[in-house]
């Protein structure tokens, strides 16, 4: 049986069909002003016989495909098992939050936190402050890993902190300094949530923000464990809604 899941995220859409607990098929697009409809197109040339939708947009979705739902939560958790067995707690930095879960040894959720009423360390942040600075992402995590010492960065909103950058850079400022000061920033509000469902490892590393290497090592120093990053860190959520309908 082919069991497919859709991942309605704030910036991307994400599907996975899972068929013998391998992954055939895996896409993931730029979400638009009407998910639903872009969701729709995406499907119709993609087969399966079952579906299930997390995410954002979860509940939309599922109303209009008449399908089953699954949070983001037991998403990530059913995934990153699939991956990686021994995985014992999740970091997902997606575009308008960061989740920070912990499994048990039979793999079910534990415990979570979020940080979801403010971007403040999101992926939406970090584009913004990459394009304060003028640079890609690509450009902005390698800048940042050429510093040798990161400008402390005091605010954390998007719209203060990209006033500060601005006025950094006027300043004269080393953006390669203020690059790192931005990444430190964020890796310390991820890490604070990662602490605060004990997280100790094996850990998974999802989302697009896990494409950002710089990111990726200050974690893992603020917390002294290591991250895995799959080839695909976007698709976990999806996978895990795909796995879901094996349990319906």
């Amino acid at each position: 049986m082919k069991n497919a899941g859709i991942d309605i995220g704030s910036r991307t859409i994400k599907v996975v069909v899972i068929e013998n607990d391998k992954i055939i098929l895996s896409k993931v697009i730029t979400s638009t002003y009407n998910p639903a409809e872009t969701c729709s197109e995406l499907l119709k040339k993609i087969t399966y016989d079952k579906i299930t939708a997390t995410g954002y947009g979860r509940h939309l979705i599922g109303k209009i495909l008449n399908c089953s739902v699954i949070s983001e939560i037991k998403a990530f958790g059913l995934g990153a098992r699939l991956l990686y067995p021994g995985c014992k707690d999740i970091l997902d930095i997606g575009g308008q939050d960061i989740k920070a879960i912990s499994l048990d040894s039979s793999g079910r959720v534990n415990k979570f936190e979020m940080n979801d009423k403010c971007a403040a360390g999101t992926g939406k942040f970090l584009e913004v402050m990459a394009a304060a600075l003028h640079l890609t992402l690509t450009e902005f995590s390698e800048k940042a890993s050429k510093a040798e010492k990161p400008y402390e960065i005091s605010n954390m909103c998007a719209v203060f902190a990209e006033s500060e950058v601005i006025s950094l850079i006027t300043q004269g400022a080393d953006r390669n300094e203020i690059a790192l000061g931005i990444h430190h920033a964020v890796a310390r509000r991820a890490a604070t949530l990662m602490r605060k469902v004990n997280a100790c490892g094996p850990a998974i590393f999802a989302g697009g923000a896990a494409y950002n290497k710089c990111l990726k090592q200050l974690i893992e120093k603020e917390l002294n464990i290591k991250l895995h990053i799959s080839e695909n860190p976007q698709i976990i959520g999806a996978m895990g809604a795909a796995l879901n309908n094996n349990n319906n």
